[in-house]
């Protein structure tokens, strides 16, 4: 994976777009940046930024990541830079969808009533369940036996 350095980008107020996105034990933070089209991910855990599209190793995770600017019609106006922690890949895609999608509402405003029909602005709120004592997992029980 060819690294990217966040120097290439110029992040301000006048020029950059901030949204949080959340998922599973994911957290990401999404800058959309104006004049470029750079997409950079920042693995908090390993501490390395990488080209996003290599990131999400997926064409489908991709997608999904970016469905945010393909639905509202932005693709190519904005450079990605996102920095990720926790979770797996598949978490931190969505929690890159989410970050891309509170960040167009701080470009637009405008654009909320066709993000929020997509329902890309609800937070999916699903988590793993926690394991409880006296059982394997959360729900798996050992093996009963009356004798």
């Amino acid at each position: 994976m060819t690294a990217i350095k966040l120097k290439d980008f110029k992040i301000g107020f006048d020029n950059a777009f901030y949204g949080t996105g959340r998922r599973k034990e994911s957290v990401a933070r999404v800058w959309l940046v104006k004049n470029t089209n750079k997409q950079v991910v920042k693995s908090k855990d390993s501490g390395k930024e990488f080209d996003l599209k290599q990131y999400l190793q997926r064409e489908t995770l991709y997608n999904k990541a970016l469905y945010p600017l393909k639905l509202t019609g932005l693709e190519g106006r904005f450079g990605i830079y996102a920095t990720v922690e926790g979770g797996g890949i598949s978490g931190q895609a969505e929690a890159i969808m989410y970050g891309i999608a509170k960040a167009l509402l701080k470009y637009n405003p405008d654009l909320r009533q066709t993000l929020k029909k997509a329902g890309l602005l609800k937070r999916d709120a699903r988590e793993k369940e926690r394991k409880k004592y006296g059982l394997m997992k959360a729900r798996k029980a050992y093996r009963w036996s009356k004798r």
